[in-house]
């Protein structure tokens, strides 16, 4: 198993942070990551990732976890097994007031060895996007 993590503490409360997570509309003005994403950021939907690491390629992944405003996963990857990634976010009341927003990618499967060369760390681009836009709203 490889992994990525970021964290960030934001100035707002965690319900809009949690509103901004889940507005895919406006994913690419905060996560330098992303082109676009496609579909409803609910339980149980899939959805698609299009990413600048990758242009002109999506990534489906499902909504495996939907807890508002603390829990947010997805899940995705190749056939048998072979590759699977899990993307966690976790938002919660800060001890010092604002939200502890927390991601974490996890990555699996025998191909891991081959996938992890090219894959880039975008845990602290998206950490501080994601504050930087639920702040300025605020």
């Amino acid at each position: 198993m490889r992994c990525h993590k970021a964290h960030s503490t934001i100035a707002a409360r965690p319900e809009a942070v949690w509103a901004v997570l889940c507005d895919r509309t406006a994913w690419a003005s905060w996560d330098s990551g992303v082109d676009q994403v496609e579909g409803r950021i609910e339980a149980g939907q899939k959805i698609k990732i299009h990413s600048k690491v990758a242009p002109g390629r999506s990534f489906p992944v499902r909504v495996t976890v939907f807890e508002p405003p603390g829990r947010l996963q997805f899940s995705g990857g190749m056939p048998l097994g072979l590759f699977r990634g899990v993307r966690t976010y976790d938002v919660a009341p800060a001890t010092d007031g604002g939200t502890a927003f927390h991601v974490r990618e996890e990555y699996t499967g025998p191909r891991l060895g081959l996938m992890w060369r090219s894959m880039p760390d975008l845990g602290p681009s998206f950490a501080q996007g994601l504050r930087g836009r639920v702040e300025s709203a605020v």
